[in-house]
């Protein structure tokens, strides 16, 4: 699970202005990072452009799924994951980024600004912050701690089930012996009593 793009645009009425991004190309060898880097923002802002206000997707382009939010104040943010990414995990990253980028910039410089202009930089930690699901979102971690649990006890009702079959089979066993130790008994006893006429 990866994410490799973060970014926050503004939808204009024409075209999408990108405000702020954040990218994390290290699985991409040196000379693509520049192309893979061009083409994200392109795709980011081409999303953004097509999406409504107020609107939520997700978007699939060949491994990878774009997850876009453009709010009714235009402020849009889209996040370039891999397909094994949670989605709920990148709507909640989506929704945190544009409150605080919202709270931190002021809505007069969205139009006109760009990435150089803008003054927030917390893109970078986010984007760092969320590569591990279970560790940035609160319930993807209940969530596998719950999946552990099961599994958990899974194997504990199996190793159950295996020493009832066991149990079972010893107390067959024992009573095949306890029928067995009865003969033992009375042929020993009549071997005995044969022994004391003498």
């Amino acid at each position: 699970m990866k994410l490799y793009s973060l970014s926050v645009l503004y939808k204009g009425s024409t075209k999408a202005n990108l405000l702020k991004a954040a990218y994390d190309l290290s699985s991409f060898s040196f000379f693509q990072r520049s192309s893979v880097q061009e083409f994200m923002t392109f795709t980011s802002a081409l999303i953004v452009e097509r999406s409504a206000l107020g609107s939520r997707a997700s978007i699939k382009e060949q491994e990878y799924l774009c997850h876009v939010y453009v709010r009714n104040d235009s402020l849009g943010a889209v996040v370039i994951a891999d397909s094994e990414y949670p989605s709920r995990v990148c709507f909640t990253l989506l929704d945190k980024v544009l409150d605080e980028f919202s709270r931190q910039v002021n809505s007069t410089d969205w139009p006109s600004g760009s990435p150089a202009t803008v003054q927030y930089t917390a893109l970078d930690s986010h984007l760092a912050k969320y590569q591990n699901p279970r560790e940035a979102d609160a319930m993807t971690k209940v969530q596998a701690e719950l999946d552990e649990t099961k599994i958990i006890l899974h194997s504990t009702m199996e190793s159950l089930l295996e020493r009832g079959e066991k149990l079972d089979d010893l107390v067959q066993k024992s009573e095949h012996l306890g029928n067995q130790s009865k003969a033992f008994y009375k042929t020993a006893r009549k071997q005995n009593s044969c022994c004391e006429i003498m």
